[in-house]
C-alpha cells in the first residue's frame, strides 16, 4: 500500500508543475507583453491571480480566505506570511486583491517557464550578497512609490526541519515597511505545509485556509522600533498557527 500510496502522491505532484506550466505556456504572449513595463504590472497581477486560482483549483485545493479586517485595495501594504510549501505563492495571490510584487530568492528563478516570469516582475534577492540586499531595498522603494504593495516571507526561507511550526524572521520586511510607513497586513497558512510540503512524498488535495490578519500600523515608528516590530508580527502567525482556529 505504501508503493501504491508514493505512485499517486509522485503522479499528483508531477501534476501540480504540469498545472503550473500549462496557462503560462497559455498566456505566454501576453505575459510577456505585461512584463514588459512596470506601469502595465497591475494589469499583469489580474492575469497572475487567474493563473494562481487555476494551480490550486487544478491541483485539488480548495482555498479559503477569512479577513479579520477589510483591506483598503487603494492603499500599499507589506504583506507578510509564514513560509512552509512552493503553494504559499498561489495562495497568496488568490487571497489578496491589492497589486503586490514578491521579494523572494533568485533560486526559485531557475525553475523553467515560471522562472523566466518570476524574474521579470519580482524582486529577486541573493542572500549572502551584502550588494544584492541594498538593490532590494531600491527596488522596492521604486515599487511603493508607484503605489504597488509588497510580499515579502519574512522567515527567508523553508526551515529544513518541518517540526518547526515557524522559524524566526529576518528584518527586511519591518524595515522597510517603517522606512515607507506602511501598514503590514500579516496572514497565517494554516494548510499549506501538510497539503504540500517540501517533503516530496507527502501532502494531499484538501482545503487550505488563509487567514488575513488586522493591519499592524507603522506610522510614527522609526528604526529602534524595527525588532519589536518584528516580534510583534510574529507572534499574531504564531498564535494562529497553534490556535489552528479560522
Amino acid at each position: 500500500m505504501l508503493i501504491l500510496r508514493n505512485i499517486l502522491i509522485l503522479l499528483w505532484r508531477i501534476w501540480f508543475y504540469v498545472m503550473i506550466g500549462i496557462p503560462i505556456i497559455i498566456l505566454f504572449p501576453v505575459l510577456l507583453i505585461l512584463t514588459s513595463r512596470e506601469q502595465w504590472y497591475p494589469q499583469f497581477f489580474i492575469v497572475a491571480r487567474f493563473w494562481a486560482k487555476v494551480v490550486l483549483f487544478g491541483s485539488g485545493f480548495i482555498p479559503k480566505v477569512k479577513n479579520e479586517d477589510k483591506v483598503d485595495i487603494h492603499k500599499s501594504y507589506m504583506f507578510v506570511a509564514n513560509h512552509t510549501s512552493m503553494a504559499d505563492i498561489m495562495l497568496m495571490l488568490y487571497s489578496v486583491k491589492n497589486p503586490f510584487v514578491f521579494v523572494g530568492k533568485k533560486e526559485l528563478a531557475k525553475i523553467p517557464l515560471f522562472g523566466f516570469f518570476y524574474k521579470r516582475t519580482c524582486i529577486l534577492v541573493d542572500r549572502n550578497s551584502q550588494k544584492s540586499r541594498k538593490e532590494v531595498f531600491d527596488r522596492a522603494q521604486a515599487r511603493l512609490h508607484d503605489g504597488t504593495s509588497i510580499c515579502i516571507f519574512p522567515e527567508g526561507g523553508v526551515p529544513d526541519d518541518e517540526s518547526v511550526i515557524l522559524d524566526e524572521f529576518k528584518d527586511g520586511a519591518f524595515r522597510l515597511a517603517i522606512d515607507h510607513q506602511i501598514p503590514i497586513v500579516p496572514l497565517t497558512f494554516l494548510d499549506n505545509k501538510k497539503r504540500f510540503s517540501y517533503t516530496f512524498f507527502s501532502g494531499s488535495p484538501g482545503k487550505m485556509r488563509a487567514f488575513v490578519h488586522k493591519e499592524i500600523l507603522t506610522k510614527g515608528l522609526t528604526q529602534e522600533h524595527k525588532k519589536g516590530l518584528n516580534i510583534t508580527t510574529r507572534n499574531v502567525i504564531l498564535d494562529k498557527l497553534q490556535s489552528n482556529q479560522f
